[in-house]
């Protein structure tokens, strides 16, 4: 069994704070879409999310939600709405599937494996922005700053952790000698069984 040396113990180390980034990231996006429902706005007066869209009716003394088919006469388009759920909810399924090759490309130190991590981290990012902004931009008669909110700061902050992660990642990978192996882990390969890997 080989001891760990400072730079394999600091890389672990690193290792482990990306890895518990990736689960507040995951932890942030299952708390926007599903917890609250992705709802950016829940107010007793207003509803506004990626299911629910439910404005104040004076004449009715309460809220009243409108189903897909009534969002047009609003002036929203459904085609856009749909596409923003598609994007949010996409990135919470990309993002998922970070973990494991994360901790693969730390052991087999393989260029595949740190660019399909990358490639998860990318386009999860980019479609976490792209439905966030399309939502808002479909939706933006209704909001005000101040009345987006535990959704919509969760949301912003994954956004913002899936950029810290993928820069991690890119300096990470560069740093980790992606293309050499440490002699713990090429037992692995010849099936002595792992140590440390």
């Amino acid at each position: 069994m080989t001891v760990p040396g400072p730079r394999r113990g600091a890389q672990l180390a690193f290792l482990g704070i990306m890895e518990l980034t990736v689960a507040a990231a995951i932890s942030l996006l299952l708390y926007a879409l599903l917890w609250k429902a992705g709802n950016l706005v829940d107010l007793p007066s207003q509803r506004i999310g990626f299911y629910n869209f439910c404005l104040w009716n004076e004449s009715a003394g309460s809220l009243q939600c409108y189903h897909w088919s009534e969002l047009e006469a609003l002036g929203l388009s459904p085609g856009g709405l749909a596409l923003a759920r598609l994007g949010v909810y996409g990135a919470l399924v990309l993002t998922l599937f970070v973990p494991l090759p994360l901790l693969l490309a730390h052991c087999n130190r393989r260029d595949e494996e740190w660019q399909l991590v990358l490639g998860f981290l990318a386009v999860a990012s980019m479609l976490l922005a792209f439905g966030l902004g399309l939502f808002l931009a479909c939706t933006w008669r209704w909001l005000t700053l101040s009345l987006l909110g535990p959704g919509f700061l969760a949301l912003c902050a994954a956004q913002a952790l899936l950029l810290l992660l993928l820069r991690a990642t890119v300096v990470f990978a560069q740093r980790a000698g992606a293309t050499s192996k440490p002699e713990s882990c090429q037992s692995c390969a010849k099936g002595h069984g792992c140590q440390g890997c």
